[in-house]
């Protein structure tokens, strides 16, 4: 599996962990940083570079990660096509794969240990969607949304 990873001065001692475990588990990981420690570094410049690599790069997946996660998730969901979901949680992290497709996970270093780290992301990079019909139908409700603005009509 070819992973995109990104994140901040917050998780930058997660991520570096993260690269070299995922490599060792037989991942590419695609890392867009940062490269060095920046106490000060700013989370979207390399988050959107990590959803963009998922979003051009068919058959990827991502992982992201900053101090809680949060901003993380919301800059990644910034990037055309991209369901990015926050996971503190090997549960989540499985349900945002089965159900909502998501391509990118959210790990806040603040909240995690890297064991609990690498079990969500091992999670995550092991479940596939399940293609039910209707995840798939919320997932082409957003779709419409974001691409139309069409809203779904009311149940009566």
């Amino acid at each position: 599996m070819r992973v995109h990873i990104g994140g901040d001065h917050a998780a930058f001692e997660l991520q570096r962990d993260l690269v070299a475990w995922m490599a060792e588990q037989g991942h590419e990981v695609i890392d867009h940083g940062p490269a060095e420690y920046d106490a000060v570094d700013d989370y979207p410049v390399f988050v959107l570079r990590a959803a963009e690599g998922v979003a051009g790069d068919p058959g990827s997946l991502g992982v992201v990660l900053g101090g809680s996660g949060n901003g993380e998730q919301i800059a990644a969901n910034k990037v055309a096509g991209i369901r990015a979901a926050l996971a503190y949680n090997a549960e989540l992290a499985e349900l945002s794969r089965l159900h909502n497709n998501a391509q990118i996970v959210s790990i806040g270093a603040r909240m995690n240990t890297i064991e609990e780290a690498h079990e969500i992301v091992s999670t995550f990079l092991a479940t596939e969607f399940t293609g039910e019909e209707r995840h798939q139908r919320r997932i082409d409700m957003m779709d419409a949304y974001v691409s139309d603005g069409t809203l779904p009509d009311l149940p009566a």
